[in-house]
């Protein structure tokens, strides 16, 4: 293996293997994997991909759910220089047809349950175990030998959750992610000693970058799950075998919503992150009620920049919980206006970023990398407050802020004096066409118990000025998510315009 330096993402695998090699890295369903063990099964999964035709650069897609050979995968793409591009496993059609076609993979590792979906003349490799799986291979594979890439070189496609566009693959470099480690572990208090489950798609860059990768660094025993099962979740904790998660809202609000929450004994789980979307301060209050020893974290930003941006800390949220924090380690944030200059502390504006852990841009789409990135600095998209100590609040994504009558209203804040509502589950606030506001905030809500359209605008008056309150309430089911728990806006939009 010719010389370098080590700033890449499977080289945070090696060296925990060097320092812990007897140490369980990773248990998975009934397998569990020794530091040493895991690093030689990549550097075997390297070979095994190599033996395919493939070369460094080359794209490789994989479409399958959270197991081992799945995390082996990605690590083995990253060691022997292939660009790993994650794809949600619930895409199907024309969304997962776009994402292999726009990527240019010239493989696609896939689970055998879900390879019947992908497009017709697609080459794959079975990662899961079945005949001629990757796992099924290792054995008999070579370690690999080969030329380490460099820190510049790509690692991922990062593609863009699409809550408002079609999805951008954002070109996240060795170097780019190994920063983003850093402050994840610096930021989120990350430690040897800790006990985490990752149950979120590794697919998705707050599970896999934020959590799984940084834990490796450090050398910790992680347990992963195929999907966020509520019940595993809450056994494990009991068990004393968990005591850190890592969740989105909607995740955090089913468990909060259980029968038997209160029930269970939860009092070994530490530390609570939360992130991927916006936290109902209402859900979050009440968590902390229930869970007073729990150290929260608020986790915040985008696939483009790995994804950390900010953190509140545990001893950050008192007096501040709807904030998402201050930026971490290497990420340098500001607040701007429209031509990007600075917006006093107290005003809205956009935040822009500059950092190390920021993308190259947006994979074969320029006009889009030019648009995002502006002066040196990206711009995110999120409309958000700051104030003297340099605390960030997320007032808005920017498309998604809503003018009614010429007076632009926060979704966010419409949708926490909701949440303060006992019969609401969930709620989504949008603007849709009015003749009379231009755009009328609707709110749109899943019951949780019986309750009605009067009621909640009511409810919404007496905590909001009237031109915030909603003008109308839909009732629905569920709410449109991605596998992150973002509620897509996008497709409520659509479903209501007419209505």
């Amino acid at each position: 293996m010719t010389p370098g330096h080590g700033s890449t993402v499977d080289g945070v695998l090696r060296r925990s293997a060097r320092r812990t090699p007897a140490r369980v890295a990773l248990e998975y369903a009934d397998r569990s994997w020794t530091y040493d063990a895991l690093d030689t099964a990549v550097s075997r999964a390297a070979s095994v991909l190599l033996a395919q035709g493939l070369t460094p650069g080359d794209r490789v897609a994989a479409y399958g759910h959270n197991s081992d050979a799945y995390l082996i995968a990605f690590l083995a793409c990253a060691r022997a220089g292939l660009v790993h591009v994650p794809v949600n496993q619930n895409l199907t059609g024309d969304d997962l047809a776009y994402l292999v076609r726009q990527s240019g993979s010239t493989l696609v590792l896939t689970d055998p349950g879900l390879a019947g979906r992908l497009p017709g003349g697609v080459r794959t490799l079975p990662l899961r175990d079945a005949d001629g799986s990757l796992l099924a291979r290792l054995a008999a594979a070579p370690a690999y030998d080969g030329p380490e890439p460099r820190g510049e070189d790509l690692a991922q496609l990062l593609y863009t959750s699409g809550t408002t566009a079609l999805p951008k693959g954002a070109m996240m470099t060795h170097r780019a992610l190994v920063h983003e480690y850093l402050s994840a572990i610096t930021a989120l208090d990350l430690g040897a000693g800790d006990r985490p489950v990752h149950a979120l798609p590794l697919y998705h860059s707050a599970q896999m970058h934020v959590f799984l990768l940084p834990y490796l660094a450090v050398g910790a025993t992680n347990i992963v799950l195929g999907a966020p099962d509520g019940d595993r979740i809450l056994d494990l904790i009991e068990a004393g075998r968990v005591d850190s998660l890592f969740a989105p809202p909607t995740v955090w609000i089913d468990l909060v919503n259980r029968p038997d929450f209160t029930r269970r004994d939860l009092g070994g789980l530490r530390k609570a992150y939360y992130g991927a979307s916006v936290m109902p301060v209402p859900v979050l209050q009440r968590l902390r009620e229930r869970l007073p020893q729990l150290a929260f974290y608020n986790c915040f930003g985008q696939s483009e920049i790995g994804p950390l941006a900010t953190v509140l800390g545990p001893d950050e949220h008192e007096g501040r919980m709807d904030s998402c924090g201050r930026p971490v380690l290497f990420v340098e944030a500001r607040v701007v206006d429209e031509d990007g200059k600075d917006v006093p502390d107290g005003t809205p504006g956009e935040i822009v970023y500059r950092s190390p852990q920021l993308c190259e841009g947006y994979w074969d789409k320029p006009e889009e990398t030019a648009e995002a990135f502006r002066d040196g600095w990206f711009r995110s998209g999120d409309l958000a407050v700051r104030d003297a100590d340099g605390y960030l609040t997320i007032v808005d994504r920017v498309k998604d802020v809503i003018d009614s009558g010429g007076v632009l209203v926060a979704s966010r804040q419409v949708e926490d004096a909701l949440y303060t509502h006992e019969a609401v589950a969930e709620a989504a606030v949008i603007g849709l066409p009015d003749a009379r506001w231009i755009e009328a905030v609707t709110a749109v809500v899943v019951p949780r118990g019986e309750v009605t359209e009067a009621e909640l605008i009511a409810h919404a008056r007496a905590r909001l000025p009237s031109f915030k309150a909603p003008k109308r309430v839909l009732f629905v089911d569920e709410l449109p998510r991605n596998a992150s728990g973002k509620i897509l806006k996008r497709r409520l939009r659509d479903r209501f315009a007419d209505t």
